[in-house]
Parts: structure tokens; sequence; C-alpha cells
């Protein structure tokens, strides 16, 4: 799943898609410190960044309507 307006997420979805962008860091993470070379290296970055600007985007969301 890529960036989505996350004002159209309902609040299980946006807490499953928090979940699943944690998991990937993660997952990226583990990556990351098995694998050498600069390649590798500049890949983990390039999806790592992604991923956690995703993140931010649903966790201010997510923020958001806890202070209604």
């Amino acid at each position: 799943m890529s960036l989505t307006d996350p004002t159209i997420l309902s609040a299980a979805e946006l807490a499953d898609r928090i979940a699943i962008l944690r998991d990937n860091i993660r997952q990226i993470t583990e990556q990351a410190a098995s694998q050498s070379g600069a390649a590798d290296e500049e890949r983990n970055a390039d999806r790592l960044a992604q991923q956690s600007d995703e993140l931010d985007v649903l966790l201010k969301e997510q923020e958001r309507r806890l202070s209604k």
C-alpha cells in the first residue's frame, strides 16, 4: 500500500497501516544489518525513508483524531 490520504481511512485501517509500517521498518533495519555494500545500503536507506515518511503522516493523523 502506498501513501494514501489518511483522512479516508477508518480508525481500524489507520491502526493496521501503522502496525504494518512499523513491522516494515523493523524488517528493513534487520535486512540492513545483515547486508553489506553501497547499493544495498542506499536501497535500504531509501526504503526506510519512504516507510518512515508514511508512518509520520499516519501517526499525525492518528494524533489529530485523538485530540478531537
